[in-house]
């Protein structure tokens, strides 16, 4: 048989000639105008991405051996019925708990029996601030090797709610103690900065990305906890992450996420990586054609291994009007498992990793939100924007506008906006209400309110069942 030349070298081809090729097909078609679209970050997309972008490109690799998690979560109002759910979901697969603490008198004891708080990390959110409480966790894992993330978030919460939980001197008071007390305890204590709710709020990635760098930054800088922090014991902070789904945009915001991180923690010194915690966003979630969402969660979760992500926790597919229910959580975690067992996305989270688009789209990003970054930091600081309100406004500019893409068609949501299924009704299913909820009331600034997109439009089609 004689050498055919099939698998010779192809000849190199310049990203001059691949555009050249491109506008010979348009037949007279300009370029720019057909095949260039802008993103709601001002981003220009190309057509095709070359080697050559990656001659002014950085590469943002993951830290050597990353590895990612699945994570349960778990609402401990309930502390007994929370760790047998919490014990039943390590069994069938999940290798990390997210436990909602509602209450200071949670009985630790009883929530975390029988869990290996070593080989299991355990991320714990508060809805409360309260030193005691916490005192007690410390003392009863004393001596052990727990693998336990105090996400610690006052800022955010002031973002959320609109108030502190007690008032800005004594919840840093607070928070000092705590993080004190658990280092010595030998505890892996963090400090949560949540990212998710300017995403959810409407924000774009930009702001998400530069907020939630604002947002570190005020605990690095204006609070002091820099001290804190450089202890080799402290994991630094846990960015709780929403990932949409513009597919390769979200990969590269998190990997801008981690490297916007690495960039800050070198001015003070920090030699540790932060923890990034993703979960798929509410914001595109729906009620009508719900199993709809079964499929966004799925891209959202590939977007967030991909990226980069320490922990990924599923939404389950009903979460927006059902209450926490076996079938739910059981078909989040099969998604996660699958992902991870059958479609070895174990051993390919690294896969973006060169990647010319993803690579361009992650300095793109990056640059844009260090730059506004460095703007929030040159008018005050974040706190400062909180509270003129500039945060929330720049938020809400961006939602309307997203909005309006939305409600015009721009942004189609299956089942929604698009293709509607007339025979289907909701009204008798909802055991939670999906929509935001307005309780007037002081607050010592504006509050970040998240809001789902389809919101107004399902209102509309539950009126008229």
């Amino acid at each position: 048989m004689t050498d055919s030349g099939l698998f010779d070298e192809f000849p190199e081809v310049s990203a001059k000639q691949w555009k050249q090729k491109i506008q010979y097909d348009l037949k007279g078609a300009d370029y720019n105008d057909t095949l260039v679209w802008e993103s709601l970050e001002g981003i220009k997309v190309k057509p095709f991405y070359h080697s050559e972008d990656m001659e002014s490109t950085k590469t943002f690799p993951l830290p050597e051996g990353h590895t990612w998690q699945i994570a349960e979560g778990v609402y401990a109002g309930d502390p007994k019925k929370a760790n047998a759910k919490a014990l039943d979901a390590l069994k069938k697969g999940a290798g990390s708990l997210i436990f909602t603490i509602p209450e200071p008198k949670t009985d630790f004891s009883v929530l975390l029996a029988d869990i290996d708080l070593e080989k299991t990390p355990i991320h714990l959110n508060f809805g409360f601030l309260d030193v005691e409480s916490i005192k007690r966790l410390l003392s009863m894992t004393d001596g052990q090797k727990a693998n336990i993330f105090l996400n610690l978030d006052i800022i955010g919460h002031l973002a959320k709610d609109g108030n502190w939980y007690h008032n800005l001197e004594k919840d840093r008071h607070f928070l000092s103690d705590i993080l004190i007390k658990a280092i010595k305890a030998n505890i892996k204590c963090s400090l949560k900065v949540d990212v998710s709710m300017y995403q959810n709020s409407g924000a774009n990635m930009v702001q998400q990305l530069a907020y939630g760098l604002a947002h570190a930054h005020e605990y690095l800088h204006t609070f002091g906890y820099d001290t804190v922090i450089v202890n080799d014991k402290s994991p630094g902070i846990v960015f709780d992450v929403a990932v949409g789904s513009n597919y390769f945009f979200e990969i590269a915001k998190l990997k801008a996420l981690r490297w916007l991180w690495n960039t800050l923690a070198v001015v003070y010194d920090l030699n540790n990586d932060c923890h990034i915690l993703a979960v798929p966003t509410k914001r595109n979630k729906i009620l009508y054609d719900y199993n709809v969402n079964m499929l966004r969660t799925t891209s959202e979760c590939m977007s967030a291994v991909l990226g980069g992500a320490d922990t990924v926790c599923n939404l389950p597919y009903d979460a927006i009007y059902h209450k926490d229910n076996e079938f739910g959580s059981r078909l989040a975690r099969n998604q996660l498992l699958l992902l991870k067992e059958e479609s070895y996305f174990d051993s390919t989270s690294t896969a973006s990793e060169g990647a010319y688009y993803i690579e361009s789209l992650t300095q793109q990003l990056a640059e844009k939100a260090l730059a506004l970054f460095k703007q929030i930091e040159a008018s005050g600081g974040f706190l400062d924007a909180l509270k003129k309100g500039t945060i929330q406004q720049k938020i809400k500019e961006s939602a309307a506008k997203e909005q309006q893409l939305f409600d015009e068609g721009k942004i189609i949501s299956l089942g929604t906006n698009k293709y509607q299924n007339p025979q289907d009704r909701m009204k008798d299913d909802l055991e939670l209400y999906p929509f935001v909820k307005t309780q007037p009331r002081k607050t010592l600034i504006e509050p970040i309110i998240s809001r789902r997109l389809a919101e107004s439009l399902e209102q509309k089609r539950l009126d008229n069942e």
